[in-house]
């Protein structure tokens, strides 16, 4: 084997292992010790999430479609106050910021959407690769008089950030595009909450 064959081969090597480097995460689990359930969490750019969406029954969170189903398969939903106190102790809801700096470190605001979205779970074939571990799922939304959407279409996510007196900012992913979107609603509707580590 010549000399330049060997470095060549050896280059292609490196540079497979960098870009498969590129997307390895740190994984784990956390058990919440109020109700005892386990969460898979996982690290990405410096950052713990947890790769699933919260399931405790705090007061003014939901089931969607109020069936129990339906929070093992998406998490609860929550309003935006219930949502600011619900995560574990050594956990917070997730701030703008955090999201932003997810989002950018993914692929952008473009792309975002078809790397963090789960493999599985998404309606119409619009699943993700799940490239970061994230597991995002379509996990719908609410309102406070008790109506539910989208379910398997849409998985929308709060943030800690106010917009103003009445809104505050989340993140939408949906199943028939790669984008993820920064948006804000009305502080009792309720959506789908990630715990980040403190």
């Amino acid at each position: 084997m010549t000399v330049l064959l060997r470095i060549t081969i050896l280059t292609a090597i490196a540079a497979a292992l960098v870009g498969f480097g590129a997307y390895a995460q740190t994984t784990g689990t956390f058990k919440d010790s109020r109700d005892g359930k386990t969460y898979k969490t996982v690290t990405i750019d410096g950052k713990t999430w947890m790769a699933e969406n919260l399931n405790f029954a705090a007061k003014g969170s939901k089931c969607y479609e109020d069936k129990d189903a339906n929070c093992a398969k998406y998490g609860r939903l929550y309003d935006w106050a219930t949502a600011n106190k619900a995560c574990p102790a050594g956990f917070h809801l997730a701030s703008d910021d955090e999201w932003t700096a997810l989002v950018d470190y993914a692929g952008g605001k473009e792309k975002a959407g078809k790397m963090l979205k789960s493999k599985a779970g998404w309606n119409n074939n619009g699943n993700g690769t799940d490239q970061y571990g994230l597991s995002a799922l379509p996990g719908g939304n609410g309102v406070s008089g008790g109506n539910f959407f989208n379910a398997g279409n849409f998985g929308i996510w709060w943030s800690a950030a106010e917009n103003d007196a009445s809104s505050a900012w989340g993140r939408i992913m949906g199943y028939y595009y790669g984008n993820v979107y920064r948006d804000y609603d009305d502080k009792t509707d309720l959506y789908s909450v990630r715990c980040v580590k403190d």
